[in-house]
């Protein structure tokens, strides 16, 4: 029998499924975190008995105090994480108001669609490539300025970080570029613009006074996220960053890791400063909008029309653009040494190719990428599935999403990795997890849902509500409306969400390090040992297969609805 849409009763299935899912999300999410943050502390005052330190104190902050290079690091730790999140919002936003009008979501992103799926580790690699005394920028120069031999300047890995900060920018500008476009979305961006230039400003003032106020409360979580990276990122800093000493982050994973065992409660004090690192962060970026609500008024007040400021915003627009371009070529320089042979200084390109890097590289290549795709399968359909849970929740409950419910999704990328992690590998280890599988991708699941519900919430909540609405009306369960209904209407948007998960889970360095006791290898980890190492043909076809596989998801989450929806023209677009 036909039920009429007045009597489908889902509101109280809805609250029961969204509470299942919120409880699970409350174990998997909230409780690991605790969890790892509450051993943490315990080893950062002193207790672990299992090394047979029973006397809470002070004396792991003086060991960690002790280290050597300690201040260095932290100094570093600041400069690289508050400066290229910095210059990321700036080139972000001048690149923007540049082209906009020119720029639209679908289009950029497909564009940025390599930037955002190469992992961080193999993004840095390449980018070691071309920077390196005797990398690609350097052998182009060689016969413009005589040079006979690489240059005795040392860009990967200077005292300054510069190079590590390069790599960030490059990774961070397409997160926040897209982030921004979808913001601008939700503002009345040509109506501002005609308004401001009718009272005579220029462009980029237009922008400075009168748009990016608007923006910024629309992408200041994404912001704190990419500082929170920044001040804690170990796989790009053991590539691109000073070693001695280095940032923060990868002194303590040294630490976590060297032989002696108490060095864990110094690294546990360290760890826990890293998350207090991130909090005075987050907490200068709050002063930093306090203050620039005061002086800004006083900005508006004076009423100057900038038009001065047009060629620096063009200028800035450029550099960020032709960073983009410098990350383009560090993934081409992957695959060109993934297959070079014979390459004399100062030869632009080989003089032979070979696939002997790629036949060679021995069973190590096939395990390490064997495990990199099953966590990444596992982990996303985890996440997707959770996911999906969660948003059909709040359809049935009729309810939508509040506040503690988004803290919640964006915790694990607010909170430093190593500032929990270690904490949790302990916990693991009390539970006889460690190094098993199933750990690794519980810990990589920590950080693919965020991404993975983000990147579905929207789309989800865009559906027309016309077309569930009608099939409960023909007597569709809610299962059934989610299965036949939602599902295929929505299979471009849950294929994107899949490939980021993907993009995600193939990323992560710590939680495979800590979580798979070095038992788990994945291409990612392999990648950044082999950083290290001399031969760069094996590291690049290490790091090649490492961003291949995003990118291979990438292309399915595109051509898979392509192919499905060959015949329904306005389902192409992911039925919204």
């Amino acid at each position: 029998m036909v039920r009429p849409l007045h009597q489908v009763k889902t509101a109280p299935e809805g609250r029961g499924l969204r509470a299942t899912v919120l409880l699970v999300l409350a174990v998997g999410l909230l409780l690991p975190i605790a969890a790892g943050l509450a051993q943490t502390a315990r080893a950062a005052f002193g207790v672990m008995p299992s090394i047979g330190a029973t006397e809470a104190g002070w004396h792991a902050w003086s060991a960690l105090l002790s280290v050597p290079g300690f201040a260095t690091s932290v100094k570093l730790t600041l400069i690289t994480g508050l400066g290229s999140t910095a210059l990321s919002l700036l080139l972000t936003l001048a690149i923007v108001a540049t082209l906009h009008g020119r720029l639209t979501s679908g289009t950029t992103g497909r564009w940025l669609t390599p930037f955002l799926a190469i992992p961080h580790a193999a993004l840095a690699i390449g980018l070691a490539f071309v920077l390196a005394p005797s990398g690609w920028i350097a052998r182009l120069l060689a016969p413009i300025l005589g040079l006979d031999r690489p240059p005795d300047i040392a860009l990967v890995g200077d005292p300054w970080g510069i190079a590590l900060i390069i790599g960030l920018v490059i990774k961070e500008v397409p997160f926040l570029l897209l982030v921004t476009l979808s913001a601008l979305t939700q503002i009345p961006v040509r109506r501002h613009l005609a308004t401001g230039q009718s009272l005579g400003y220029g462009r980029a003032m237009i922008w400075l006074k009168i748009l990016a106020p608007q923006i910024w409360p629309l992408i200041r979580l994404p912001v704190m996220v990419v500082l929170a990276y920044a001040l804690s990122t170990v796989d790009m800093a053991l590539i691109l960053g000073p070693s001695n000493p280095p940032v923060l982050a990868v002194l303590l994973t040294r630490l976590f890791f060297a032989p002696d065992t108490a060095a864990l409660l110094p690294a546990s004090a360290g760890a826990l400063l890293q998350a207090g690192l991130a909090l005075a962060a987050f907490g200068l970026i709050w002063l930093c909008e306090f203050t620039s609500r005061r002086v800004g008024r006083w900005w508006l007040r004076r009423g100057g029309r900038g038009g001065a400021a047009e060629p620096a915003l063009r200028g800035i627009g450029l550099a960020g653009v032709a960073l983009l371009a410098l990350g383009l070529v560090a993934m081409a320089a992957l695959g060109v040494w993934s297959l070079a042979w014979r390459w004399p200084w100062p030869a632009a390109l080989p003089e032979s190719w070979s696939l002997r890097a790629w036949t060679g590289a021995g069973p190590g290549l096939g395990r390490a990428l064997g495990e990199t795709v099953f966590l990444a399968l596992a982990t996303t359909a985890l996440s997707l599935l959770l996911a999906i849970a969660w948003l059909e929740g709040e359809d049935r409950a009729r309810r939508g999403r509040a506040g503690w419910a988004q803290a919640l999704i964006y915790l694990p990328l607010l909170v430093p990795q190593i500032a929990f992690l270690y904490g949790l590998n302990v916990l693991f280890l009390r539970l006889g997890l460690t190094g098993e599988r199933a750990a690794v991708v519980w810990a990589q699941a920590l950080f693919v849902f965020p991404y993975v519900m983000i990147t579905l919430s929207d789309p989800w909540r865009a559906l027309d509500p016309r077309l569930p609405r009608a099939a409960a009306s023909l007597g569709a369960g809610p299962w059934r409306r989610l299965v036949a209904v939602k599902l295929p209407v929505l299979l471009t948007p849950l294929l994107t969400a899949a490939a980021i998960g993907v993009a995600v889970s193939v990323a992560q360095y710590l939680p495979t390090l800590f979580m798979g006791a070095g038992r788990v290898a994945t291409l990612t980890t392999e990648a950044v040992t082999l950083s290290a190492a001399s031969d760069r043909r094996v590291t690049g076809v290490y790091a090649s297969l490492q961003a291949g596989l995003p990118l291979a998801a990438y292309a399915a989450a595109f051509l898979i609805p392509a192919l499905v929806h060959r015949n329904r023209q306005g389902l192409k677009g992911g039925g919204t």
